[in-house]
């Protein structure tokens, strides 16, 4: 009776704290915070009506992402393609495949007015066994592990046009290739000063040991 009541009064304050919340105008924002310059933008895709694109607007709006129509002035986040692809892991006695790997690829690209346009891509991976002798309840499972992949995509999705934030701060867009050029010189500009240092740091040294040495 004691636990109950306890679990009771519990419960009373979460709901209570999540009125609080809601009537003070608190809203959660998402796992991953998106740049507020992307706070309003056009969503177009290869297909307006494939389960994919609904989940990712899904993600958008759970994100307070405001849909609006395209515009040249709008950020636009535009679905390329999609598609899964699958490969066996094991097989049974009679060289049937047992083990089933399911990648799950889509690309978009970002467009964001007068810094340019990206594309990404992403990746998701799941694995199931495959019973010829429950070919149907299979089928419903692949389907589920599909639709599973497709909403883990879709917030991959958000969670990569949150480091956007960099790209917007710089006044650029850019492509992997210029990212990773630009990483290089930045690892080489670190690893020169770190260079510069040691050497100086070495010089200090010997004019404090030489009049030691004198003496």
């Amino acid at each position: 009776m004691r636990l109950f009541s306890f679990s009771s009064i519990k419960l009373a304050s979460i709901v209570l704290t999540a009125s609080l919340l809601t009537a003070c105008g608190f809203h959660l924002r998402g796992d991953y915070s998106i740049p507020e310059e992307l706070d309003t933008m056009s969503l177009t895709s290869y297909d307006q009506y494939s389960t994919f694109t609904r989940m990712v607007r899904s993600q958008l709006r759970m994100s307070e992402v405001k849909i609006v129509p395209p515009a040249a002035n709008i950020p636009n986040l535009h679905l390329l393609s999609e598609g899964v692809g699958e490969r066996t892991l094991s097989l049974y006695q009679n060289t049937r495949a047992a083990e089933k790997e399911l990648t799950f690829r889509a690309s978009y690209r970002v467009t964001i007015p007068d810094l340019g346009a990206r594309t990404f891509s992403t990746s998701v991976t799941r694995s199931y066994l495959d019973n010829p002798l429950t070919a149907l309840a299979k089928s419903v499972e692949r389907d589920m592990i599909e639709d599973e992949m497709r909403k883990l995509a879709a917030t991959q999705i958000i969670r990569q046009m949150g480091r956007l934030k960099a790209d917007i701060e710089a006044g650029t867009m850019l492509t992997g290739q210029e990212l990773d050029e630009q990483q290089a010189r930045e690892r080489a500009q670190q690893q020169e000063q770190y260079e510069i240092k040691t050497i100086e740091n070495d010089t200090n040294s010997l004019d404090i040991e030489q009049p030691l040495l004198e003496q």
